[in-house]
């Protein structure tokens, strides 16, 4: 098992703990865990594993399976780019391209300044907006590649200001 720190360790054994009496507790303590932490390592998935005697094998499955869930550190501000059909069609494509070309990373990649992170969605359900981008939990309606520029723009001026964007 890798290295957490003790009071991390102690922390996922009691989100373990607060499902001990459900049936199928594995999705809601992983949840908690991606809430807490921002993302789920193979070190949190072994201590999930001892808690709950589901194999680390399953568990991996079910991180890998769920694009909600992460193995890696996601940056402060996650720009979901949908690309389901209504999206794609819009040209969500090009809107991705243009996130990436601006910010120097791909689809599911972070920036070194941990920053930013890309997430290409398979639809977000904003299909009359489309192409629709969502920073975390915000959604951006028709955004252009002319708008993405000044969408990345205003989260960089926040954060050199000490704002947070909402």
């Amino acid at each position: 098992m890798g290295k957490l720190q003790p009071q991390a360790e102690a922390q996922i054994r009691e989100i373990c703990a607060r499902y001990k009496d459900e049936k199928t507790p594995l999705m809601m303590i992983l949840s908690d865990v991606q809430n807490e932490y921002g993302y789920i390592p193979l070190e949190v998935q072994e201590v999930v594993s001892e808690e709950t005697g589901i194999s680390v094998a399953e568990i991996y499955g079910v991180v890998t399976f769920y694009s909600f869930f992460s193995l890696k550190p996601k940056g402060k501000y996650v720009i979901g780019c949908c690309l389901g059909t209504a999206c794609y069609v819009k040209g969500a494509q090009q809107v991705i391209d243009k996130f990436s070309e601006q910010l120097g990373i791909g689809p599911g990649q972070t920036t070194e300044d941990g920053l930013f992170t890309i997430d290409a969605l398979r639809c977000i359900g904003a299909c009359g907006i489309a192409p629709a981008v969502s920073i975390n939990g915000k959604v951006y309606p028709k955004v252009s590649v002319s708008d993405v520029h000044n969408i990345v723009a205003s989260y960089q001026d926040a954060e050199h200001a000490g704002e947070v964007i909402s």
